[in-house]
């Protein structure tokens, strides 16, 4: 016989495992509750008819033998009377509401060791004592005997069809109850379970799609703001970032056959010019002497492709520390001083100290250093008076770090894919460069938990670094 489906998975046997163990645990507490209500039941009762002898007892102290049979006798016809007997020293009732006993039950004094039969008077068809309607069969009862001093035998005692009835009202309420919770649990499981297994499936389902090759899709959301929204919330941002690494994969990879072909391909023409000129020394250690430069330029772009990529994807280990900014925009500003001169552009800065992030000097100083060299880069010659301007300065709870220059700037629709890699958007691309600036300022400002934006300097460039300032970072 095969099982259905639903009982192979995992959340069937939980419920199942949770009704069988509710079920055992609630047995018990039927037994336990049903023995301690009868226990303190039978207490009670007890402690009553130890208050009803003593009671007789002085009666009969004070009145002797007849006053106890009057007392006897009025308690013995209220509604709902303890069973009462006196009898003679050879067991014959006298007086009272008990017509016959089991036998030997007035043999020992004291507590009776078990429960024993009686008949009340009137059973069997007639009327008991007060008027009463008369009862059938015989009664379980338990009494104290008392000797009297003249050897008369009191008997007070109590029917225990009180203990039983409640007894069973206690524990046909508790197996009612636990009835109705083992319903209630089977249906929240019906419900729910198919419920939680029918958003299972959709998220695996949905699991499958992506793992057929499409990272478009996305595991679905109902908004309950349950632990499966929870769950598939994650997934999702993980899967976006998935998809945000691979576009960049395939991004590097089409750049990289783009922009190196070119300078492969120069590196190979002179390599080959070398060898088919003359044998002259000079003119090899030139050549040598350009390769060798052309490879310095391929490594360097190698590097700030790997180091882009380990910003991007969180695997970098570079250390951060407490950094004053300050002094390292002016360490920035004073070694570019000399190359913007030489280029004909003025260079300025202004900045408020000190700024303190936390962060990594050297990267910080790299990513200053390459939006430095692209200002003066694209400044110098296309403006009447060339002019960068570097300033730096603390708003809220962000330090900010900008390079203006008064260039020709950059369309704001091109300024997004401006930071992407091997990006140029001078169509010639006449001046050196691999397009890796500004993807690479931007991966290290991604390191920092910060940002860059780009803005029109009206006229020229504003590149912005914003770094979150260091009890931010805290």
């Amino acid at each position: 016989m095969r099982l259905p489906p639903i009982i192979k998975t995992t959340a069937a046997r939980l419920s199942a495992l949770y009704l069988l163990l509710f079920g055992a645990f609630a047995i018990v507490l039927v037994f336990y509750m049903t023995s301690v209500s009868v226990r303190i039941l039978a207490g009670q009762t007890q402690e009553t008819i130890n208050e009803e002898t003593s009671s007789l007892v002085r009666a009969y102290e004070r009145g002797g033998l007849l006053f106890l049979v009057r007392v006897v006798e009025q308690r013995a016809r209220q509604p709902g009377a303890n069973l009462y007997l006196v009898a003679d020293a050879n067991g014959r009732i006298l007086s009272g509401n008990v017509e016959s006993l089991q036998p030997g039950v007035l043999e020992t004094a004291g507590w009776t060791e078990r429960p024993f039969f009686y008949q009340r008077y009137g059973e069997g068809g007639g009327a008991a004592p007060g008027g009463g309607a008369a009862t059938t069969g015989p009664h379980e009862a338990i009494a104290l005997v008392i000797r009297l001093p003249n050897q008369m035998i009191l008997l007070v005692g109590r029917d225990l069809g009180e203990p039983e009835r409640f007894r069973k009202v206690v524990q046909r309420a508790l197996i009612l109850s636990l009835g109705f919770m083992g319903l209630g649990a089977f249906l929240i499981w019906f419900f729910v379970g198919r419920t939680a297994l029918r958003r299972i499936d959709s998220v695996s389902e949905a699991s499958a799609r992506i793992m057929g090759g499409d990272l478009s899709g996305r595991l679905p959301v109902t908004g309950a703001g349950d632990e499966f929204d929870r769950l598939s919330e994650n997934l999702n941002t993980m899967l976006s970032r998935i998809a945000v690494l691979n576009e960049g994969l395939k991004q590097v990879s089409d750049n990289i056959a783009h922009d190196l072909k070119t300078p492969l391909t120069r590196l190979r023409s002179r390599a080959e010019a070398a060898l088919a000129g003359a044998e002259d020394t000079d003119d090899y250690r030139e050549a040598l002497q350009a390769t060798i430069s052309e490879s310095d330029q391929l490594i360097r772009t190698f590097n700030a492709i790997l180091m882009i990529s380990r910003f991007e994807a969180g695997y970098s280990t570079e250390s951060t520390e407490s950094l004053d900014l300050a002094t390292v925009v002016a360490d920035v500003v004073d070694l570019y001083e000399p190359v913007a001169e030489e280029s004909g552009v003025a260079m300025d800065a202004h900045v408020t100290g000190p700024l303190l992030v936390s962060g990594n000097r050297e990267l910080a100083a790299q990513a200053l250093s390459n939006l430095v060299d692209n200002a003066i880069k694209y400044t110098a010659g296309q403006a009447d008076s060339p002019r960068v301007t570097v300033s730096a300065s603390r708003s809220g709870g962000e330090v900010r770090v900008s390079i203006a220059d008064n260039g020709p700037g950059i369309p704001a629709e091109d300024r997004q894919r401006a930071t992407e890699r091997f990006v140029r958007l001078e169509k010639s691309r006449s001046r050196p460069g691999s397009g890796l600036g500004l993807s690479l300022a931007k991966a290290i400002m991604t390191f920092h938990g910060g940002r860059i934006e780009l803005d029109d300097a009206a006229p020229g460039l504003k590149v912005t670094m914003i770094f979150p300032s260091a009890r931010s970072s805290a």
